[in-house]
Parts: structure tokens; sequence; C-alpha cells
């Protein structure tokens, strides 16, 4: 009689109906592992497929790897050529944080533009006063880096606000209805200098590694705004505290900082029109991003067991 595989489910917080599904999916020939947290070697092991995040210290000890389903919708610390052992497939969670996330993205939006973490400063501080002018959602011009399904999702909101909305992305494609206009990543800089808005959702790598220098955070017209949900490394910490010291922006809000977590004594802390949440507006607080990962998660463990077709899959010859 032939062994069942081993399927570990780690690093979510799961609920019975969760794992039920799970199982339902994976099928009879494999034995569902639940371990939430204190992954060992010893866990990973004999896995024949892993359902989250396994840290990346544990990855050479995945001998009988198969397929790592992550709980994450970026790949980078996974998809690295020789980073799985040979022959094991790659999926991500893409397409579960569009929801949570774009939410995230606009609440900051309308945070800054009506000052609110200014607002707070004061209520602190029970100063009964104004901060001054604002300018409105409606008409201003937002230029958005980063159009998966979270871009997506918060260009959708914000275009139906009656904002302009520009997207960047690596390659032109068709123009969705969203977007009032699609350029790619190449005309960023002529951009930079008409939004009201920049917000950034980019994935990690190389080519976003202090994307948002000291040149191009002084491209921005004088007052604008600038939303970071994507990677702290797109935007470089020291510029943007030069920046933001003597004026030029009228505000930022960071999900993501570098280095993360964000030191107690770093000067970003200090702006009172500088918004920052803990890498926050994804993670599993929302109920429906867990059960988003999980349809996922079910769909790949089916495929992978009936040898059907993998959906989210990243290519880890080539990279993230």
């Amino acid at each position: 009689m032939n062994a069942k595989k081993k399927v570990l489910v780690t690093f979510m917080p799961l609920n019975d109906a969760h794992l039920d599904q799970l199982a339902q999916a994976a099928g009879d020939g494999c034995e569902l592992v639940y371990k939430q947290n204190g992954l060992t070697a010893d866990d990973v092991r004999d896995a024949s497929a892993i359902v989250g995040n396994v840290p990346p210290a544990l990855l050479p000890e995945c001998k009988a790897l198969e397929l790592l389903q992550l709980n994450s919708a970026g790949a980078d610390p996974y998809a690295q050529p020789g980073k799985l052992p040979e022959g094991a497939r790659l999926t991500c969670a893409s397409g579960a944080y569009g929801l949570t996330v774009s939410e995230h993205m606009l609440a900051m939006t309308f945070s800054l533009v009506r000052r609110f973490e200014q607002y707070a400063r004061k209520q602190a501080a029970r100063d009964w006063s104004a901060c001054g002018n604002i300018i409105s959602v409606e008409g201003a011009t937002i230029l958005l880096m980063g159009l998966g399904d979270i871009g997506g999702m918060y260009a959708r909101k914000a275009h139906a606000l009656g904002a302009h909305v520009i997207g960047l992305r690596r390659h032109l494609g068709d123009k969705p209805d969203y977007l009032d206009e699609l350029h790619t990543m190449d005309d960023l800089d002529s951009l930079l200098p008409r939004a009201d808005i920049v917000v950034m959702v980019l994935p990690g790598g190389k080519a976003t590694d202090h994307l948002m220098d000291e040149r191009r955070l002084r491209l921005m017209k004088k007052g604008a705004l600038l939303i970071n949900c994507g990677r702290g490394n797109a935007i470089d910490p020291a510029a943007l505290k030069k920046v933001l010291r003597d004026g030029h922006l009228g505000g930022a809000a960071l999900d993501v900082t570098e280095p993360e977590p964000l030191p107690a004594d770093d000067e970003l802390w200090n702006f009172d029109n500088v918004l920052i949440t803990p890498h926050v507006a994804g993670w599993f607080f929302l109920a429906k991003t867990v059960d988003r990962i999980i349809d996922i998660a079910a769909q790949n463990l089916r495929a992978w067991t009936t040898g059907g077709e993998l959906i989210r899959e990243v290519d880890v010859k080539k990279g993230y």
C-alpha cells in the first residue's frame, strides 16, 4: 500500500472549514498536517506540498517538496533559481489581496487629502486649529504604479470617485475602462510632474529598488502626495526624508518601509504629514482574504494531485 503524501499547511490562522476544504482538494492520497507556527526542519523534510510561506531558511530541508503554495502575492524570496528543490513548482496567492489592500490604499488617500494624520496629532495635543488648504480626490490626477489585482481594484475605486487615473505597467496592452491613461514605466519621469497623488503598489526586485530616488521625488509637483503599499525598498528612505524635511512633498502614507520594522528612532515617525501603518494593508486581518487564499490553494492542490493546470504559478527558472 502506498504511503500518503504529506501536505503541510502553515502560517495562516485557519478554521476547520478551511482545513476541510484543503483536505478534500488534496484527496484521499494525501495527509493534511496543520502547524501554524514554530516550523522545524523535521516538519518540512517529508512534506510533498506546503501551503504557506515556509521560512526561506528551511527551504534546503524541503527534500520531498513538489509544490509550494505561498499565502502571499509576492514570491521574491522563493522565486530565485536554486531556492527550491529541483522540479518543485511554486504558486502564489496573487488575487487574494486586492480587496483589502486597495481599501487600505483608498483610506490612505483620503487621510492624506483631508490631513487626518495631522489632525490626529492635534487631537492628541487638544489643539483646536486648522491645518490649511486641501485638495479633492474628485478631479485629482493619480499616478498609479502597478496594475495587478491590487492596483486594478484601487484604480476602479479612485476612478469611480472622479479622479483622473494614470496607470503605469511594464508593457502596454489594452487600456481598461477604469484608467484614463495607460503608459509604460519608461514614461515615469514625464508623468511625475503631472500627478497630485503618486500611488505605488510594485513588486520587489532589482528593477524597483529605490525607483523613487531623490531625483524622481523632486520631479513630483510641490505639495504632491505619495502612497506606498508595495515594497518599502521602492523608495529611497534618505531621499524621502530629505524632500519631506524641506517641504517639497505635501505628505506621504507608507504601509511598507525600508527597513522593516521601522526603528523607533527613525526620523519618519516625527513628520506630522506622514502616515505609517506596520505592513498591515494585506496580511490576514480581513476574513475574506484568508478565504480567497484557501480557494486558490485548494484549486492548486486539486490540480497537483490530478495532473491539472496550476494557477498563479511563478516561473522559478526565470526568477520573480
